[in-house]
């Protein structure tokens, strides 16, 4: 069950049919906050949205025996920061209410 894929230019026309502004304006912002989250993000600070949820960045340990999937070559792999989303309560709510068997 996957969903229509949402780009940028989806959001700025959706936000675009739902306010008195311009597309222009409309796409700076959202350039702008998602240029936001990725550096507070690289700044290992927490982005809350309340309602939304929170991204963060986790530390996913390296690995000495990682296989590559296509040779299957043994490597090791390092250690490296990853981002993570917490889905908020509003959000989780929302989700919960979609019934299993319908088709998003």
């Amino acid at each position: 069950m996957a969903g229509k894929k949402i780009t940028r230019a989806d959001l700025v026309e959706s936000v675009y049919q739902n306010t008195s502004c311009e597309r222009k304006v409309i796409q700076v912002i959202v350039e702008s906050f998602i240029e936001q989250l990725k550096i507070n993000l690289a700044a290992a600070n927490t982005v809350e949205l309340r309602g939304f949820g929170s991204f963060d960045i986790r530390l996913r340990k390296g690995r000495e025996k990682a296989r590559n999937p296509k040779t299957g070559e043994i490597l090791s792999v390092a250690s490296r920061y990853t981002a993570v989303f917490k889905p908020g309560q509003e959000l989780k709510k929302q989700l919960s209410d979609i019934p299993v068997d319908s088709d998003i």
